[in-house]
């Protein structure tokens, strides 16, 4: 009996213990709570927008209708304004944009009216457009000069094998060549061919094509690489070899290289009799400073 009252003492300890400890917890100060738990404690509300809204984008100031930046569903200016997402306001209550606000009027005026750039904005504005996916605007923005051109002339480079990466070639091979001799410019040989290999007297080639009907062994006699640091070609189109020079120059130059080439002869490889290569050859002068 003794054993059993002292079993029943140290239980009844326990459970004052333990009831003592639950009315403290309840009279305690909260534990933070997380993350998780504050968010299914206080849902966030959807933010608010009035009609007119003031904006800030990155230091400039513009007001339009909450209508205008909802105009078009799927652009990320509608899904800013819906009430979904939260946009941080600056010191006097405008809406932030951390964007550069130079061409952001002129994402405005697309969407009040329908009005597109000059066409010297076109490039930046496309630019701005892609970043606020305004599919509308892009498309406008594409059949317009300089853009519907650009798309002839990249269709054009689309038929270059390794265009972008020859580019590259002429920059680094440029760069090391002007490092070595500690020299304000580097020059390199570029070799620009339209046609896979030269017409022999007695060919044709196919109607409204450079193909040749050739034997296998007849096609090895003309392969051969020419004696320069880099070779565009060939290519089958209507444009011809100064149409190439002048996409390499334009957009080195895009890329802020100041370059300059000239002709200065020929491939003077023999190939076969009396054959010779006459690939023309470019000398390329690349300016560092």
């Amino acid at each position: 009996m003794v054993v059993g009252t002292g079993q029943n003492k140290a239980s009844g300890k326990a459970e004052d213990a333990m009831s003592s400890s639950d009315a403290e917890d309840d009279f305690g100060e909260p534990a933070t709570p997380t993350a998780t738990q504050a968010g299914q404690a206080l849902p966030l509300l959807p933010q608010q927008f009035p009609e007119v809204v003031p904006l800030n984008v990155g230091g400039m100031f513009f007001t339009t209708r909450l209508s205008t930046l909802r105009r078009y569903e799927d652009t990320m200016l509608a899904a800013m304004f819906s009430g979904r997402h939260y946009i941080p306001t600056d010191a006097e209550g405008r809406f932030f944009i951390d964007r550069d606000g130079t061409y952001f009027g002129d994402v405005l005026n697309f969407l009040r009216s329908g009005d597109l750039p000059p066409r010297e904005r076109v490039r930046s504005v496309y630019k701005e457009a892609q970043y606020y996916s305004i599919g509308p605007l892009l498309d406008n923005l594409e059949d317009i000069q300089p853009l519907k051109g650009e798309k002839v002339r990249q269709a054009f480079l689309g038929l270059m094998p390794y265009y972008k990466d020859h580019l590259e070639r002429i920059i680094e091979i440029a760069k090391l060549r002007a490092m070595q001799r500690k020299a304000r410019f580097a020059k390199l040989k570029v070799c620009v061919f339209k046609e896979e290999m030269p017409i022999t007297p007695y060919e044709c080639p196919h109607f409204n094509s450079l193909r040749f009907d050739r034997s296998e062994s007849e096609t090895k006699l003309f392969e051969h690489h020419c004696e320069v640091d880099v070779s565009f070609g060939p290519w089958e189109a209507v444009a011809d070899v100064y149409d190439l020079l002048h996409c390499i120059v334009s957009d080195l130059s895009a890329r802020g290289i100041a370059v300059d080439h000239q002709c200065i002869g020929v491939c003077d490889k023999h190939l076969v009799n009396h054959y010779y290569c006459k690939r023309p050859i470019y000398e390329f002068k690349i300016t560092w400073w």
